[in-house]
């Protein structure tokens, strides 16, 4: 294997700046998130409309 010189290594395309397995498991999370947010939402507006949520006792 030969070294390469500076204005070959200056061309060398190659990998992703944006594509990382960070933001990967960040959209993964947030999608996550989202989902538990949206059932959390539903499940108490079930109970609501239906009236099967529990009174506060003093």
């Amino acid at each position: 294997m030969r070294e390469l010189k500076d204005k070959e290594l200056m061309n060398i395309d190659g990998g992703s700046n944006w594509f990382t397995a960070a933001f990967f498991n960040s959209v993964a999370r947030l999608i996550s998130t989202i989902m538990d947010m949206g059932r959390s939402l539903g499940s108490s507006l079930r109970r609501i409309s239906s009236g099967s949520y529990c009174s506060v006792k003093e």
